[in-house]
């Protein structure tokens, strides 16, 4: 391979990677860039790159960590296990089921409810359990499918997102790591639900989750996908959006007006869907950072 080759490869590699497409005009898109830490997103269909800041910028990920672990669950081959929650399980705060010592649930259960409501003593259960009781070796496996996977800036130190120790990630590995996750009908069967009814095996106890994600309840193309909170994590929201051959995934940390954004966002990349106004013509733009890590 000649050193010329080799130099436009690199060149346009940086070009790739420094440079995006925007759909949104200059007002709309300096407004975004204020009110979020780190974003990325993607056509999905395209493979194009369409609008992106800081997304190699270290951050916690609160609760879209969940979407790890509701993977290595599907892939466990347990998911019609029954569960035995333990003390250990449920003694996490804040956002609960509810789930009670000795009560039995079917794993896949407990990963919809993971998944759907962000329940972390659902998240703890599924842990402890495929850590064979041992938390910590689930986290090992948590981390190394992340290195599989391609998630080179990322750290877990938990299943369900808390900020203990290290756990960090970026936007860009939490895009890789929605792109693997969606490949499984399962995992979008989840990432969907509004609302998920179960109950304990053994004493008939009814429980019902209902999804955080107000984009499902309020934006017929919405088709999932995670929403997390932490007070250092902030709001945090990876969307999904589908239409006539658009197949949108935005991934935003620390956003302060993450559902206004985000309607705003897709109204721009698929502006047939609300009609509400044409779209910007696209041009090509540096998004630098105006803030500084919470």
């Amino acid at each position: 391979m000649s050193h010329k080759f080799l130099a436009l490869l690199f060149g346009a590699c940086l070009f790739t990677n420094s440079l995006f497409a925007s759909y949104l005009d200059k007002e709309t898109s300096d407004r975004i860039k204020k009110n979020v830490d780190s974003i990325i997103a993607k056509d999905l269909n395209t493979k194009q790159l369409i609008f992106a800041k800081d997304e190699q910028k270290i951050i916690e990920p609160a609760s879209l960590t969940k979407i790890m672990t509701a993977t290595l669950a599907l892939e466990s081959g347990k998911m019609n296990n029954i569960v035995t929650i333990t003390k250990e399980m449920i003694q996490v705060e804040p956002t609960k089921a509810g789930l009670r010592v000795g009560e039995k649930f079917y794993l896949k259960d407990l990963v919809k409810a993971a998944m759907v409501m962000s329940a972390n003593d659902a998240a703890m259960s599924i842990g402890v359990y495929l850590g064979d009781g041992d938390v910590d070796k689930f986290v090992r496996e948590m981390n190394q499918k992340a290195k599989k996977i391609g998630m080179k800036n990322t750290n877990f130190t938990n299943p369900c997102g808390f900020d203990i120790g290290n756990h960090y990630s970026t936007a860009l590995d939490l895009l890789t790591l929605s792109e693997y996750a969606i490949k499984s009908n399962a995992f979008n069967e989840m990432a969907q639900l509004k609302r998920y009814d179960f109950k304990a095996i053994n004493t008939k106890r009814n429980y019902a989750a209902y999804t955080h994600n107000r984009l499902l309840n309020n934006y017929k193309y919405a088709v999932g996908i995670k929403t997390g909170y932490t007070q250092k994590a902030g709001p945090c929201l990876i969307a999904r959006a589908k239409k006539d051959g658009k197949d949108i995934l935005v991934v935003m940390l620390n956003s302060e007006h993450r559902w206004k954004d985000i309607k705003v966002i897709f109204d721009d990349v698929m502006p047939d869907v609300t009609g509400t106004r044409p779209p910007a013509k696209a041009k090509i733009i540096h998004l630098k950072s105006t803030k500084k890590r919470a």
